[in-house]
């Protein structure tokens, strides 16, 4: 199911129709009935959009600045959960967004992340018999009917194999695919149409977000790859992980599907848990210092990388290994994004503002270019408080924060990739802190950059570097002397003429030759009142019969070639 694709024909299926109305409803009494335009109602047959009792923008205006992303959320938040898992789940991502929306929104929508309906496991039987395409006797001792992960996308419940292997069991909830395509295609619609009526939405990029939750869930929904990101994860920890730190879950893949995925059971302390954490803080500090440090060169050497390192997914086993859990969200950032990162990162260690709003400007997206010695110097200004601090004195994810609340102010967004990367980081620093360690991040990324800007410039790098650019020039090499053939056949035809076309120019040049006509215009009327004056005898003119018929030939002419002028400033 490709949800970027899915489309926005509201009216093919009376389905779409009536949800697109329950949606719609729901909405408006939230009191988002002041930004539902024509142009979704129309999309409704015999449908009277109902005003909201409680009218937002009313509410808003009583509200201080500060209050209305909070006001704005709880009413979103209502809608979203309302409207069932396709919606919580947007909200849900909406919650990581901290680039774009304010600590009140966020926190609204985190208020999602419990809100979704648990299923006993008898309610799936049937559905996880047909997906696995045997019977539950076959495969299971026994599977526990309460689930121990509820989440959008997936039920999660902890069962035995018939060797006695303990196990979880994640199930895609039925028919979820259908609604989250549905829904996605209607809120895309919705967001779009939204843009149109108010310029605060447009300023957020609502259906931009929207996009990015069709590409996130596109993994998600698919759970054979969330087993082969775990098995991709696995092998590339492997290749940095010396001490044998980490311990990933064997996936079970003949007994696994795109629906269903049965793993080995993790058991541990979650680090979410700091009380019973506790007693092993002496010894969980230095490895988790060492699994960060393993966790960034996997990534700026591999570019692959978990993207939800919450304290939930990470376990301290009684063996002493960290486990992790949880694939079906990866973050990857190719080899030349890589790079960019690596002099992201440098630039903001050695504090050089201008290179650093220059990467920034390479990666991010934006409507207009900003004005960049403004951007340079409120990057100076927000920096500034972490001038002459040691790295070990520097909090990273309070410098990563200001950083992108900066570049939120001048309208520049991180790609969905850019900010999975400095998301992870921020979660990550506050997983050591929720368990009272001091994550040295910057100390951790200093140490592996100057390595890693050691091996951009070793000799096989550079080799690699220069097959690569002799590749493009060859390509290049032979193309061009077959468009060369082209240009030269086309221009004889024409008989080697050249027309030259000045596109986006007519205007600008329209009104500058009216502006210089009007101007001779009003010259030429001067000079003929002036001359008109010029044949007045001297003495007081006591009566309009006193002044010269000539005068008057002139003055008229005068007043035509003034009336031309005015013509000329109505085009």
């Amino acid at each position: 199911m490709d949800l970027i694709r899915a489309g926005i024909g509201l009216g093919k299926t009376i389905r779409n129709v009536n949800r697109l109305r329950e949606i719609v409803l729901i909405f408006a009494r939230h009191g988002f009935d002041e930004f539902i335009s024509n142009g979704v109602t129309s999309k409704i047959p015999d449908f009277v959009l109902p005003k909201s009792r409680k009218s937002l923008k009313k509410e808003l205006k009583s509200k201080t600045d500060k209050d209305w992303p909070e006001v704005v959320g709880s009413r979103l938040r209502q809608c979203f959960e309302e409207l069932g898992p396709a919606f919580i789940k947007f909200g849900q991502l909406l919650s990581t967004r901290e680039d774009l929306f304010d600590s009140g929104f966020i926190d609204e929508m985190k208020l999602l992340r419990d809100k979704v309906r648990p299923i006993d496991f008898a309610e799936l039987e049937v559905f996880v018999e047909k997906s696995l395409g045997k019977k539950i006797s076959d495969i299971f001792q026994s599977i526990e009917a309460t689930p121990i992960g509820t989440a959008s996308i997936g039920v999660v419940y902890r069962g035995v194999l018939l060797d006695g292997t303990s196990v979880v069991l994640k199930v895609r909830r039925p028919n979820i695919e259908k609604e989250i395509e549905t829904d996605f295609s209607i809120l895309l619609f919705l967001s779009q149409q939204a843009e149109k009526v108010s310029s605060e939405i447009k300023y957020l990029g609502v259906s931009r977000i929207v996009q990015d939750f069709a590409t996130s869930l596109q993994n998600e929904l698919n759970f054979n790859i969330e087993a082969l990101n775990c098995q991709r994860l696995k092998k590339n920890i492997k290749a940095h992980d010396t001490k044998e730190l980490f311990c990933l879950p064997e996936i079970y893949t003949a007994l696994s599907s795109e629906s269903v995925i049965v793993m080995e059971e993790i058991k541990g302390i979650p680090f979410s848990d700091a009380q019973k954490l506790a007693p092993f803080i002496s010894e969980v500090q230095p490895k988790l210092i060492y699994g960060v440090e393993v966790f960034i060169k996997t990534f700026l050497k591999d570019g692959f990388f978990h993207a939800d390192l919450h304290g939930g997914n990470f376990f301290y086993l009684p063996n002493g290994q960290i486990g992790l859990i949880d694939f079906g969200l990866m973050g990857s950032l190719s080899k030349k994004s890589r790079k960019s990162f690596i002099a992201i990162i440098y630039s903001i260690i050695t504090y050089g503002y201008e290179n650093l709003v220059y990467e920034f400007l390479e990666v991010a997206e934006y409507e207009e270019i900003p004005d960049v010695n403004h951007l340079v110097q409120d990057v100076r200004d927000a920096l500034s408080p972490f001038v002459g601090l040691s790295i070990q004195q520097t909090n990273f994810s309070q410098v990563l924060t200001v950083i992108i609340q900066t570049l939120k102010k001048h309208q520049l967004y991180l790609p969905r990739e850019w900010f999975i990367v400095f998301r992870s980081l921020i979660t990550l620093d506050g997983v050591g802190k929720s368990v009272d360690i001091d994550l040295d991040l910057f100390a951790l990324f200093e140490k592996d950059i100057h390595e890693i800007i050691k091996d951009t410039l070793s000799k096989d790098e550079l080799i690699e570097e220069g097959v690569w650019a002799a590749r493009d020039l060859l390509s290049s090499a032979r193309i061009f002397p077959r468009h060369l053939k082209w240009y030269l056949r086309e221009w004889s035809k024409r008989g080697y003429a050249h027309e030259i076309l000045h596109k986006g120019h007519e205007v600008p040049l329209q009104m500058l030759a009216n502006s210089v006509v009007f101007l001779g215009f009003c010259l030429l009327a001067s000079v003929l009142f002036l001359s008109g004056v010029s044949f007045i005898p001297d003495g007081f003119v006591t009566h309009w019969s006193n002044i010269p018929h000539l005068t008057w030939v002139f003055w008229t002419a005068g007043s035509f070639f003034l009336f031309m002028a005015s013509l000329r400033l109505k085009k």
